[in-house]
């Protein structure tokens, strides 16, 4: 038998081993993490989690659920739910209640259960979740609007699918207790979560406001103010504590001059290890012989949730929004359940057991295999499906561009009129503004932080280049994007040329080729200073009359070639690899303004159809 000591090094070492492999294949961490939790606990014996924790499980497990909730609830800002449009709007309200009247019907007359626990069933099935919808979205790259109504959705729906199961539990629990009159009971429960937790969101920001906590306190406090209100509103109500971290968080984020993202950045640490562990040891709590009890009656919830459920609540949802009928067929098969759904259904159930409820053992490993199926099955076909379809974008051959300056904004407008999708990040509010003045396409923040990873739409996108002056950041961007966007990405940044001044400053020979943007020259002072003194970013179309050789005779040495466009792809110009640009492809480069253009007269034939070409000659 493991000991506990030995047991959460196990548990840590899995954890971290599958959220790695999670990465390296782009698929939902979630899926590898249950997966191993059902293996090593009720396949082979190996770890169970009651042991490890004995009496302390359900605390564990209560904290752990809290910290999901609030940190859930941060992202869900008001403005994002106007913001993004009806059928995001529609289907976090109009969809959640459609899918939870199909599933608790379902699940009561399928798997011999209450109807309280069919209904919180119902309710825990509604959320769906960004850690299981970005991968797939990566992969699958749908067209249209289809992809962003997917992203936001998974955003908006956790934190408000998360507290419509809470106040359904809040309702079974009183209901079961018979405390003096249900409805009272539910009531005081109700009251007390929103009351402490508008009060100490309302606090807690206020002391974010004001600065209250030095910089390196700032996560840790509200960490454990938060964990503190979920203590305290619990002892004073009962089980009103998931209530109140829940409401705390919304109030939080939407708190005016309140900066919530290094909250935010704090939870992706957290939960690497913290949530990681957590589903893994729930697995291991999974009884199959519950499950085999019921039978055929899983898989037509399943069934039911994935073929009547979704396409049922996408479909009432979208009355209004004028969306196409393959958008809606694509938006009804993706709907893969996550985090929230999986971590909410333990903490339930145990609680559930102790008071005693009849089929509560039943309600992790359903809503487990709920999420093992959406997850699976959704993942192996939904690429398919959009081909099908015929609304799939091609390989993303767009640029993400780290460092908003004048060059940038520049090169992005000329990709815009090239068809190529690009988006500018940085950290400097003042540059991102200049750039969103011009119609850019933007990214205020950190393009590797947690926030990005929510935020940061990045379909269509295939390659980074680094621009940015900031020497410390960019390496970080760089090896982000390299096991982000996969081998087949161009990731360059630009060269600095003083790398090898100080031995503390040499950089690896397989590093320093990425560091080779457009030329040797191509510094970032160098690019800056060229913009000041009025160079252009300009596209050239090469023919068999106009070559690429006469292209570079024709500017000599007021020429920076920096990409090719070509009917299929975009090439990045760089110090180490060398290409010749073909007839019909088109040559971004930028224009120095220091001499005019040499008259240079190709060699060509004499036709109406040449004399066309002639005409739009550059210089």
């Amino acid at each position: 038998m493991i000991d506990s000591t030995m047991a959460l090094v196990i548990v840590g070492l899995l954890s971290i081993g599958c959220q790695f492999l999670a990465h390296r294949v782009k698929l939902p961490a979630i899926l590898f993490l249950l997966v191993v939790g059902i293996i090593v606990g009720p396949v082979t014996g190996v770890l169970n989690a009651d042991s490890i924790f004995g009496d302390l499980l359900f605390p564990v497990v209560s904290l752990s659920v809290a910290i999901i909730l609030f940190e859930g609830a941060l992202t869900l800002k008001f403005s994002d739910i106007s913001g993004h449009g009806a059928m995001v709007r529609n289907l976090c309200s109009v969809g959640v209640l459609v899918t939870w009247l199909v599933a608790t019907p379902l699940a009561y007359y399928t798997l011999d259960i209450s109807w309280g626990l069919a209904a919180l069933f119902g309710a825990i099935v509604t959320v769906t979740g960004p850690t299981v919808i970005v991968p797939m979205l990566r992969s699958v790259r749908p067209k249209g609007n289809v992809s962003n109504i997917l992203r936001w959705e998974g955003i908006v729906i956790d934190p408000i699918g998360a507290l419509f199961a809470v106040l359904v539990f809040e309702f079974v629990l009183t209901q079961h207790n018979a405390l003096e009159h249900t409805l009272f009971a539910f009531g005081k429960t109700v009251g007390a979560g929103l009351f402490f937790g508008a009060a100490f969101g309302y606090f807690m920001g206020l002391a974010l406001r004001h600065d209250v906590f030095p910089h390196y306190l700032k996560n840790t406090a509200v960490l454990t103010i938060m964990l503190g209100s979920y203590a305290i509103s619990n002892a004073l109500a009962h089980e009103s504590g998931l209530l109140t971290v829940t409401v705390a968080g919304i109030m939080l984020a939407n708190m005016k001059n309140v900066d919530v993202d290094d909250v935010l950045e704090f939870k992706e640490t957290l939960s690497v290890l913290l949530i990681s562990g957590l589903f893994i040891l729930l697995a291991t709590r999974i009884d199959f012989n519950a499950i085999q009890a019921v039978g055929l009656g899983a898989v037509v919830v399943i069934l039911g949730i994935m073929f009547v459920a979704r396409p049922l609540s996408v479909f009432i949802s979208s009355i209004g929004t004028g969306l196409a009928q393959k958008d809606l067929m694509l938006l009804s098969w993706i709907a893969p359940r996550g985090i929230v759904a999986a971590a909410v259904s333990a903490l339930f159930s145990i609680k559930l057991e102790e008071q005693g409820f009849a089929g509560a053992d039943l309600l992790v490993p359903m809503v487990f295999l709920v999420i093992i199926s959406t997850v699976v099955v959704q993942s192996l076909t939904a690429t398919k499906v959009a081909d099908y379809l015929g609304i799939r974008d091609p390989e993303p051959r767009g640029f993400l561009m780290f460092g908003a300056n004048d060059f940038s904004k520049a090169l992005a407008l000329e990709l815009k009129n090239n068809d190529v999708e690009s988006i500018i990040a940085d950290t400097n509010w003042d540059a991102i503004k200049k750039a969103r003045m011009d119609n850019v396409r933007t990214y205020f923040g950190n393009p590797i932080s947690d926030h990005a990873s929510r935020h940061l739409d990045l379909t269509g996108i295939g390659n980074v280049l680094v621009l940015s002056p900031y020497r410390q950041l960019n390496p970080m961007v760089m090896t982000h994007f390299e096991h982000e966007l996969g081998k087949d990405a161009a990731i360059l940044g630009l060269t600095s040329n003083d790398s090898t001044k100080h031995q503390s400053h040499k950089i690896s020979e397989e590093f320093a080729k990425k560091m080779g943007l457009f030329s040797e020259q191509a510094t970032y002072g160098y690019l800056i200073s060229a913009m000041k003194k009025g160079a252009v970013i300009k596209t050239t179309a090469i023919s068999e009359e106009f070559t690429y050789q006469d292209y570079l005779a024709q500017y000599d040495d007021n020429l920076l070639p920096l990409l090719s466009i070509s009917e299929k792809k975009v090439a990045v110009f760089t110090t180490g690899k060398k290409f010749e640009p073909k007839a019909g492809w088109r040559i971004v480069s930028l224009i120095l303004p220091s001499e005019t253009p040499k008259e240079h007269q190709p060699k060509r034939r004499k036709s109406d159809q040449d004399a066309e070409t002639e005409t739009n000659l550059p210089g």
